[in-house]
């Protein structure tokens, strides 16, 4: 694990202007996942994100590879730890607008 206490020989950089989001959503888009639609439905949140006023408390994050192929496909909303298996973009933008209330 990384240390961040003092005489660390690293030399960190705060990013100033980058707004820490509140929920990050992984979405593979590994080849069966993108063959079962996850390749779509990163396109689709990532314009509803892009549009909607949650841009700054959910940021969207593709993935290449879960290693789950036979749930295609997959995503992950995190700090909640809430999985989705062979979903569709309907039920994503449900969840979302959960997360928006």
């Amino acid at each position: 694990m990384l240390s961040l206490c003092s005489g660390s020989n690293f030399n960190f950089k705060k990013m100033s202007k980058f707004c820490i989001p509140e929920h990050v959503i992984y979405i593979c888009t590994g080849s069966k996942c993108s063959k079962r639609g996850g390749k779509e439905c990163y396109k689709t949140l990532k314009s509803f994100l892009k549009d909607s006023k949650l841009r700054d408390k959910i940021e969207l994050v593709r993935i290449e590879c879960t290693d789950r192929c036979k749930f295609a496909p997959v995503l992950n909303f995190q700090p909640d730890n809430i999985w989705l298996k062979e979903y569709s973009e309907k039920e994503v933008l449900t969840v979302l607008s959960d997360i928006a209330k």
